[in-house]
C-alpha cells in the first residue's frame, strides 16, 4: 500500500507593535508576513513529505539493521537533520541524517501488524523545518502459522435422515493474515476406510449425510476426520486434523417381535384378578423408548385374559375372570403383536409377530362359595318368624364337601340353622329401636381344618302400628273474658312408627267448659264451649283428649290436657295467669324399679331386727345360765405389795380347783365383781391353783367364741406373763399343760 505524505506548514504570526509604521513588511523564514493599516496578510506555500510505502516482512532476521525505506521532504536545504517519535521509534525503527529508515529487530505480525510513527526535519541550524509528518510501517504477513480447532465436536443424526441433512458444522482459526492466502482455509475428511455416509463442505465447514441408509441397528457411531489446510488447500499450505464423533440415533424401523412362538404357562385356580399369570417376552432391535407393541388377544379367550404392557413393554398376560379347574383345566390362548412404524421393518420377514400361550390351570382347595355376594332379607318387627330366608353356599371342589353355618355375632337376634343356612328371629325385633340389623355369616367345609367364606347380611325391619300417638301442643290457657266458640290451642300429634298416620282427636267425656273440633287434617281446635272463667276460682281445668292414629290396628291414647286460667289483655295476651294443676305420670317401668327398691329396703330392716332380736336371746340364755364373763387385765407385776389386791380376784381363778365351778360359788349366791378387792394369800400357805384345769377352761372358753357369730365379745384374754411367789396370783404359769408357762394372746 502506498502511503500519501502529508505536509505540515508552520506558520508563525508576528504581533504588530502600535509604534512600527503602518506598511511594514517582515520575513522570519520562509513566511512573510504584509502588514497594511493594521490588517496583517498571511502568504503560506504548501509543502510535503515524500516517502514511498514503508513495509517490513514479518520473522525476517535483523543480525543487523536493514533500511526499508526514506524520509523526503520537497523543502530544499543544504544541511538537515531527521527525528521520529512514535511506536517503536529510536528502538525498533532508527533513522539517520539522509533520512534513510532502518529496523533493528524481527517483527511478528500476529503481535503486531502496523507501527504509527511522526517525522520531523530540521535545518543546519537545528531550526524546525518539517513537523508533524505522520507515517505507518506496515508488517506484512508469512504464513508462519498453522490452523487450529478449538474445541472437540460431537455431532448426531437420526437414521434413516434424508441426503443433506445437516450434522455438525466445524470452524478452525488460523492466525495469519485472513486477507491473504496465508488465512484462507479449507476442509476435508480424511478417508481411511471405506467410503463414509458423511461429507463436508470445504469453505464452511459444515458435515451433512450424503445417504439415506443410515442404520443404527447395524453402526451405532462414526468417528470422522476433518482436515483444515491454509494457503487455500494448496499443497504448501500448513495442516491440522481433529476428530467427530458422529452418534446415530434410534428410529422406530423394527417390528417387534415374540421370542418364541409357543409359550407354557401354570396358574392355580384361586389366582387373583387382575394380576400377572406371565410375561411374554419381545425382542425389538430399537431402543426401549422406540419399542411400542401392541397386544391383541383373538377369538373368545379375550373375556378370560388380558395382555398389559409390562415397565420393559413386554406382555404380561393378566387374568380377568376367575378360573374354575372343576370346570375347564386348561385354555390355549393366541396373541398377536403389532407396531405401527414410519419406515419400512427390516426385520419384516424375520419377526414372530404370533405366539399360541398354553395355560395350565392348577386345582386348589377352595373356599365354599355363597349364591350371592350380599344377602338382604325383610322382617316385620314384633313378629316371630321362622323362616326369614336362608344363605347358600356350595363346595367348589370335587369333593363337594358338607358346609356349616354360623352367626360370628353372638348377640345378634337372628339365628341361622347349621346345615340349611335358614335365618329366624330369636327375639321380636323393634323398628323404632334398629331398623336394620347387619351381621356376617360364616361358611366352613365340616372338617377339623375346612376352609371358610363370609357373606354380608342385611335384615331390615320392616315398621308395624305398634306407638300409641302421642300429643304435641303448646301450652293452651283461657282467659277471663274469652267468649263462646273463641280457639283457645291447636292440638296435633306424632307417632314414632314409620308408616304416614291420620290422627283424629276426640274428647272421651262431654266437658261443660270446652268442645274440639276435629278436622280431619291431623290437627284440631280446642274451642270455649261454656264460661265464665274467673281467675280467683279454686278450680282447675283440663280436658282429656282421645288421638287415634287411624294405622291397622289401630292404636288409641288418652292424655289430660291441663288448660290454665289467666287474665288477657285486648289482644288475648294473658298478663296473670293462674297455674292449673298439672298431670304427673309415671312410667310403668319407673314404677316397678320403685316397688323394688322399697321392697328390698324392706327386706333389710327385717333381717336386721331379727338378728337383733335372735343376739339378745342369746345373751339371756347365757346369763341363765349363770356364766360369767370376766376380763383379765395384763398385770406384768410381781411382789407389787398391797396394792396389787385392787387389780382382779385371784380367787375366782382359784376356785377351779375346788369345785370346779368358774360361774358361781358353792353357795349360788350372787357375789361382787371380779374386779373388787382381793385377798391375798398368805405367804405360809402353799399355791392350790390348779395350773392343768385353768388352761383347759380357756381353750374351751376361746373356741366358743370363735364359733359363735352372734355373740359379743365380753372377754378379752390378754398377756399374762406372771412368775414368782411375790404376785397375788403367784405364779400364772399354771394355765399352760406344761413347762414352760405359755403367754396368751387370743381375744374372743
Amino acid at each position: 500500500m502506498g502511503l500519501m505524505a502529508i505536509t505540515a506548514l508552520s506558520v508563525s504570526l508576528a504581533a504588530a507593535d502600535s509604534q512600527l509604521p503602518v506598511f511594514e513588511a517582515e520575513q522570519r523564514g520562509n513566511v512573510e508576513i504584509v502588514k497594511k493599516e493594521t490588517h496583517p496578510i498571511l502568504f503560506r506555500q504548501k509543502r510535503e513529505w515524500i516517502w514511498n510505502s514503508l513495509y517490513v516482512e514479518e520473522e525476517k532476521p535483523a543480525p543487523s539493521p536493514y533500511k526499508i525505506g526514506q524520509l523526503k521532504s520537497s523543502k530544499s536545504s543544504a544541511v538537515k537533520s531527521f527525528k521520529i517519535e512514535g511506536e517503536g521509534a529510536n528502538d525498533i525503527f532508527m533513522v539517520d541524517n539522509k533520512g534513510d529508515l532502518f529496523v533493528t529487530k524481527t517483527l511478528d505480525r500476529e503481535e503486531k501488524n502496523a507501527y504509527h510513527l511522526t517525522a520531523m526535519m530540521f535545518d543546519g541550524n537545528n531550526d524546525l523545518i518539517e513537523d508533524a509528518g505522520e507515517f505507518v510501517v506496515q508488517v506484512t504477513d508469512i504464513n508462519d502459522n498453522t490452523p487450529v480447532f478449538p474445541i472437540t465436536y460431537n455431532g448426531s443424526i437420526m437414521e434413516r435422515s434424508t441426503i443433506g441433512t445437516k450434522v455438525i458444522e466445524v470452524r478452525a482459526t488460523d492466525a495469519d493474515d485472513p486477507t491473504t492466502a496465508n488465512g484462507e482455509l479449507k476442509y476435508s475428511l480424511i478417508q481411511d476406510r471405506d467410503i463414509s455416509p458423511f461429507e463436508i463442505h470445504s469453505t464452511t465447514g459444515v458435515i451433512s449425510c450424503k445417504t439415506n441408509t443410515l442404520d443404527r441397528e447395524s453402526q451405532s457411531r462414526y468417528v470422522l476426520v476433518v482436515k483444515a489446510q491454509d494457503m487455500r488447500g494448496m499443497a504448501s499450505g500448513s495442516t491440522s486434523t481433529t476428530s467427530v464423533t458422529v452418534t446415530i440415533t434410534d428410529a422406530n424401523d423394527n417390528f417387534a417381535s415374540f421370542t418364541k412362538s409357543i409359550y407354557n404357562l401354570k396358574v392355580r385356580e384361586d389366582h387373583k384378578l387382575n394380576e400377572k399369570i406371565g410375561t411374554l417376552e419381545l425382542k425389538d432391535r430399537d431402543e426401549i423408548q422406540n419399542k411400542e407393541p401392541i397386544f391383541t388377544i383373538l377369538h373368545e379367550n379375550s373375556k378370560l385374559f388380558n395382555i398389559e404392557r409390562s415397565p420393559n413393554k413386554d406382555g404380561n398376560l393378566m387374568l380377568k375372570q376367575a378360573l374354575d379347574f372343576e370346570t375347564k383345566s386348561s385354555h390355549t390362548v393366541t396373541v398377536q403383536v403389532r407396531e405401527t412404524l414410519s419406515f419400512p421393518a427390516d426385520n419384516k420377514d424375520s419377526a414372530i409377530t404370533t405366539a399360541q400361550v398354553n395355560i395350565i390351570v392348577l386345582d386348589v382347595d377352595e373356599a365354599p362359595l355363597f349364591s350371592l355376594p350380599i344377602y338382604t332379607f325383610n322382617v316385620m318387627e314384633e313378629r316371630m318368624v321362622n323362616n326369614i330366608g336362608a344363605v347358600k353356599a356350595r363346595d367348589p371342589d370335587k369333593a363337594n364337601k358338607t358346609i356349616r353355618y354360623s352367626i360370628l355375632d353372638k348377640d345378634c337376634p337372628i339365628s341361622i340353622h347349621p346345615f340349611t343356612g335358614q335365618l329366624s328371629v330369636q327375639r321380636m325385633l323393634d323398628r323404632e329401636l334398629e331398623a336394620t340389623h347387619m351381621f356376617q355369616v360364616k361358611a366352613q367345609e365340616e372338617s377339623s381344618a375346612g376352609l371358610e367364606s363370609f357373606v354380608k347380611v342385611n335384615i331390615i325391619v320392616q315398621d308395624v302400628n305398634d306407638n300409641k300417638p302421642e300429643l304435641n301442643v303448646d301450652e293452651i290457657w283461657v282467659c277471663e273474658n274469652d267468649r263462646t266458640k273463641t280457639v283457645i290451642g291447636t292440638l296435633r300429634a306424632t307417632d314414632k312408627d314409620d308408616r304416614p298416620a291420620s290422627f283424629s282427636f276426640s274428647l272421651t267425656s262431654e266437658n261443660s267448659n270446652f268442645s274440639l273440633r276435629d278436622y280431619g287434617n291431623s290437627t284440631a281446635d280446642l274451642i270455649v264451649k261454656e264460661g265464665p272463667f274467673n281467675l280467683d276460682d279454686v278450680k282447675d281445668y283440663s280436658v282429656d283428649v282421645r288421638i287415634s292414629d287411624g294405622g291397622s290396628p289401630l292404636q288409641t291414647s288418652i292424655t289430660k290436657l291441663a288448660i290454665k286460667s289467666c287474665r288477657c289483655d285486648a289482644k288475648r295476651n294473658p298478663t296473670i295467669c293462674k297455674a292449673s294443676a298439672r298431670r304427673m305420670g309415671v312410667s310403668v317401668h319407673a314404677l316397678i324399679a320403685i316397688l323394688l327398691c322399697i321392697l328390698t329396703i324392706l327386706v333389710i330392716v327385717i333381717l336386721f331386727v331379727m338378728r337383733k332380736r335372735y343376739q339378745k336371746d342369746s345373751l339371756a340364755s347365757m346369763k341363765n345360765s349363770g356364766e360369767i364373763h370376766e376380763q383379765l387385765v395384763t398385770y406384768d407385776e410381781e411382789g407389787g405389795g398391797e396394792m396389787d389386791t385392787n387389780g382382779y380376784d385371784v380367787s375366782i381363778l382359784s376356785s377351779a380347783c375346788h369345785d370346779g365351778s368358774l360361774l358361781r360359788h358353792p353357795d349360788h349366791h350372787q357375789h361382787p365383781s371380779l374386779y373388787a378387792m382381793v385377798q391375798k394369800p398368805s405367804h405360809h400357805a402353799p399355791p392350790t391353783a390348779c395350773k392343768g384345769d385353768m388352761a383347759v377352761m380357756i381353750e374351751v372358753k376361746k373356741d366358743e367364741a370363735d364359733h359363735d357369730r352372734d355373740g359379743f365379745p365380753y372377754d378379752t384374754l390378754h398377756i399374762y406373763g406372771y412368775e414368782g411367789p411375790e404376785s397375788l396370783a403367784e405364779s400364772l404359769s399354771s394355765l399352760g399343760t406344761s413347762p414352760p408357762a405359755p403367754t396368751w394372746t387370743t381375744t374372743s
